[in-house]
């Protein structure tokens, strides 16, 4: 054997040896000190109030099913919309960010775990050393002479701080624990901004539907100045009358124009949501959607699975419970092993010789006396950290169970008025043809025409409003359901904690027995 591969084998095999002892002596220590986590209970409901049944008043309840797990816009059939809301996930900066604070999570969780790992180091050295000395020769006479050696030294050594009261594996549990929060936070930025989205998208809808309607409304206005303009020329009427038909189409036009404002701004909005700058996305003009989708809500508890915001302050809370166990390891002992094997000696052709080896095994235990407090102060910050994170999980849920109330307040409400609303329309419509008969019978000034015109595009346009709250508010309401997502779609706790590739392999098979 060469004697590069005889030291390669040696050192390999004290390494394996090392390694089991370390492990042995590690793992035997099984204690972690610290509160065992216990899911603090939320202020919740047994159901919506918006869902209870009132009087002549029937809740229908869709299935489930109804919503598509993730893309949850499809079930407003809207291809334009569709598309759009499938490059969110893929170019939006903003949720780039977020998706980069996650790596930064997991690389976190890593850098803790290597503490389980003993640090091993490796040196090669030569040395070249010359002394000299005097002697005395058989004549009487001094003189001096000298020696000089070479040195070659290998050598291979561990360190290992003992986790013996479960620190560094509250470290660990900490780390994974800001990993799963950090992963609901990127699920609930991604669900805010495809429902912004949508929210966008809809009211620029909104803007288009309007301008049609003022366009429409400009149409008839202008048919009504032609016929006006043809009594007058025909001397039966003032000239009064047919001001007021120009002032009402002008004004008319007017309004029509200024929806392009609005509808320029919520599709630069839009081009950003998906990554585009605005120059570059157009998107071609629609009406806004006549239909609601029904949202399927169950029961209030189905939000703590459903809604990532309240998975993320869940797993905030057990962060900082694990943080609270950290802090109290520290009023125990830090015990650490040591082990070196190497060779030293010369020449180095018969380095790798017993008479050449040197190797130690030794342990050390440390305990802090005194700290004027410090040890005490962490663990009454990481409690506080730990109440803070509770009390911030039962607000998270209030919210959302307010923010679902709301919504389906909203549609439930909204609903009413859009029937409501479509009487008025209808009979505003009638009113201006019956006051329109009349003036040209002569039987009615044009005042009154104009204040039935006004009042009926008054209350088409309060009926676009409400349609455009109405999926606005179903929007709302399915982001506010979680939009498709739960819990299970967060990274277990064993992924998080799968090999490290920065880790040998042996060492990470020891780690695990």
């Amino acid at each position: 054997m060469s004697y590069r591969s005889s030291l390669s084998a040696r050192l390999h095999a004290a390494l394996r040896g090392t390694t089991a002892v370390l492990a042995t002596l590690t793992l035997s220590g099984c204690l972690m000190v610290g509160p065992r986590y216990k899911h603090p209970a939320p202020v919740i409901s047994a159901r919506f109030k918006e869902l209870q049944p009132a009087p002549g008043w029937t809740v229908s309840q869709p299935d489930m099913a109804a919503i598509p797990k993730g893309k949850w816009w499809l079930v407003y059939n809207d291809p334009t919309l569709n598309a759009l809301e499938d490059q969110v996930a893929l170019s939006n900066q903003n949720l780039k960010e977020y998706e980069a604070q996650y790596r930064k999570a997991r690389a976190m969780v890593n850098a803790a775990k290597a503490s389980l790992y003993p640090t091993l180091s490796g040196d090669l050295s030569f040395a070249r050393n010359s002394q000299g000395s005097t002697a005395t020769s058989t004549s009487g006479t001094t003189y001096s002479t000298g020696s000089t050696r070479n040195t070659y030294a290998a050598e291979l050594s561990a360190d290992w701080d003992l986790d013996l009261w479960g620190k560094i594996r509250r470290q660990i549990q900490e780390q994974v624990t800001a990993a799963q929060a950090s992963a609901a936070d990127i699920a609930n930025a991604r669900l805010s901004y495809q429902s912004q989205l949508a929210q966008d998208y809809f009211e620029m809808r909104y803007e288009e539907s309007l301008k049609s309607l003022l366009d429409q409304s400009a149409a008839l206005y202008a048919h009504n100045l032609e016929i006006i303009r043809n009594q007058h020329e025909g001397g039966t009427l003032n000239a009064g009358d047919e001001l007021q038909a120009e002032t009402e189409l002008d004004q008319t036009r007017a309004s029509a124009t200024a929806t392009d404002v609005a509808r320029s701004e919520y599709e630069h909005a839009i081009a950003v949501l998906v990554g585009r700058a605005p120059a570059d996305l157009t998107i071609a003009r629609a009406a806004m959607p006549a239909a609601i989708p029904a949202v399927p809500v169950g029961l209030p508890a189905t939000l703590l699975q459903r809604r990532p915001d309240i998975a993320a302050a869940e797993r905030a809370m057990e962060e900082y419970n694990a943080e609270i166990g950290a802090a109290i390891a520290a009023f125990y002992p830090d015990v650490t092993l040591s082990a070196a094997y190497g060779y030293s000696g010369n020449p180095v052709q018969s380095l790798i010789q017993v008479a050449n080896r040197i190797w130690s095994l030794g342990a050390a235990g440390s305990e802090t006396l005194f700290e004027g407090g410090a040890r005490t102060a962490a663990v009454q910050e990481a409690n506080a950290d730990y109440d803070n994170a509770v009390a911030t999980y039962r607000q998270t849920v209030l919210t959302a169970l307010q923010d679902t109330e709301d919504q389906l307040s909203s549609l439930r409400i909204l609903e009413h008025q859009a029937s409501q609303q479509d009487a008025a329309v209808r009979a505003a419509v009638k009113a201006v043809d019956v006051a329109m008969n009349e003036y040209r019978f002569g039987t009615a000034i044009y005042t009154t025409v104009i204040t039935t015109q006004q009042t009926a595009l008054g209350d088409q346009e309060t009926a676009l409003q409400i349609q455009e709250n109405r999926l606005l508010a179903s929007v709302k309401l399915i982001a506010d359901l979680g939009g498709g997502w739960d819990v299970s779609q967060l990274p277990s706790k064993n992924s998080l904690q799968r090999d490290n590739p920065l880790v040998p392999s042996f060492l990470e098979k020891h780690a695990r027995e």
